[in-house]
């Protein structure tokens, strides 16, 4: 199969899942490529996002090599295409009725009806509806992206599961989750851009709530931005300084090791997180994730009381409350048991390798025309 990956740019979240496609590709005699549209943002770049820009000889920049670039998407036995609105890149594959499988993150991350006009209904129509009968696919990158999708009427009984995979570790899972309760205070983490809609503030109000209850907690906060003064400002009134480190922003290793060594992960973001791709990590990395249900990945990845906490959108009050519950428990009984179940989540079902090797089995099958394989949970599960 010759396969290639149409997206903005190239990075950790989508380079497991890359270089296990590239291998079956490999394996199957075809061939694979990852095609960037754009250039990194500086920003992302500055948050440690670039160390994998040239890590892979599969992938390609558009800017360079518009025309090879062009005839690999063109000639691909099917494309996968996500990332970027420009249009323009497909429109041979629409044209000619080639396979085709986008990927998106919800449509109306500002609330539905409010952003449903006549010109958007349009383009809507003309960049998917008008395409159900065609063989053009959707990988829903997020557990609200087929409402949405739903909403304009598109892709009906051809919207699957997805989302973004992160590097997949294997540890000792008992190894890992006992080793963070040799000491305490209990460690909570928060790790983002501090941006309004990331909410870096609602971890503090938790923080707050737990410490008022008596626990022995303690938040590192990673990242910075612009709502970074207005967090500190906000430790301050709460005389929370002894209870909150700061530690800038970190590579993705470094967070990852922050995870490890952590307790607990508070996912804060609001409806527009698309997706969240620290609740895989922190999830693989044995902490409970207390996340709140707006969050793209969440309702994917959360069962809720069994591999971690979901709290109503903006609720973060219940989400500390349910949080506090558990640190009741003797022993921390439940906070290792979630845990331990939230590790097992990711190694045995939403991780890179599942999903990529599901991905390319529909893919397959399609090309084939044979039936799809049908799978009742996680990656490319239809919804």
């Amino acid at each position: 199969m010759n396969l290639a990956f149409v997206s903005n740019y190239f990075n950790h979240h989508q380079q497991p899942v890359s270089q296990k496609l590239y291998e079956l590709c490999g394996q199957s005699g075809g061939s694979y490529f990852f095609i960037q549209t754009e250039c990194m943002e500086e920003e992302r770049v500055t948050m440690g996002w670039g160390s994998v820009l040239n890590s892979a000889d599969y992938v390609r920049n558009y800017w360079e090599k518009p025309e090879e670039c062009q005839r690999l998407i063109d000639e691909a036995d099917a494309v996968i295409f996500g990332g970027t609105d420009e249009e323009s890149y497909i429109q041979n594959r629409l044209n000619e009725k080639k396979p085709l499988w986008r990927y998106s993150e919800r449509l109306y991350k500002e609330g539905r009806y409010r952003f449903i006009t006549p010109r958007g209904l349009r383009k809507k129509f003309l960049d998917h509806t008008r395409h159900n009968g065609e063989r053009v696919y959707l990988l829903c990158s997020g557990a609200y992206v087929a409402g949405d999708f739903r909403m304009v009427a598109a892709y009906p009984f051809k919207k699957f599961r997805y989302g973004y995979f992160p590097e997949h570790r294997v540890y000792d899972v008992d190894e890992l989750v006992e080793g963070k309760y040799r000491d305490t205070p209990i460690e909570l983490l928060w790790a983002a851009r501090m941006i309004d809609w990331k909410h870096p503030e609602r971890a503090v109000l938790m923080t707050e709530a737990l410490f008022k209850e008596g626990f022995p907690v303690h938040l590192t906060m990673v990242g910075g931005g612009p709502e970074e003064t207005r967090v500190r400002r906000l430790i301050e009134e709460k005389r929370l300084e002894r209870k909150v480190t700061f530690v800038g922003f970190q590579d993705p290793v470094a967070v990852r090791a922050l995870m490890e060594r952590s307790h607990v992960y508070l996912a804060t973001s609001d409806r527009k997180e698309g997706w969240g791709a620290v609740i895989n990590e922190a999830m693989n990395s044995g902490c409970v994730v207390v996340a709140d249900r707006a969050m793209g990945a969440a309702p994917y990845l959360i069962r809720d009381g069994k591999n971690g906490i979901l709290y109503p959108a903006g609720r973060t009050g219940v989400g500390a409350k349910r949080l506090a519950e558990l640190l009741r428990e003797p022993e921390y009984a439940g906070l290792k048991r979630i845990g331990k179940t939230a590790y097992r989540t990711i190694d045995e079902l939403w991780n890179a390798e599942t999903a990529a090797e599901r991905l390319y089995g529909c893919i397959d099958a399609e090309l084939r025309g044979e039936k799809m394989p049908e799978y009742e949970e996680g990656p490319l599960s239809r919804v």
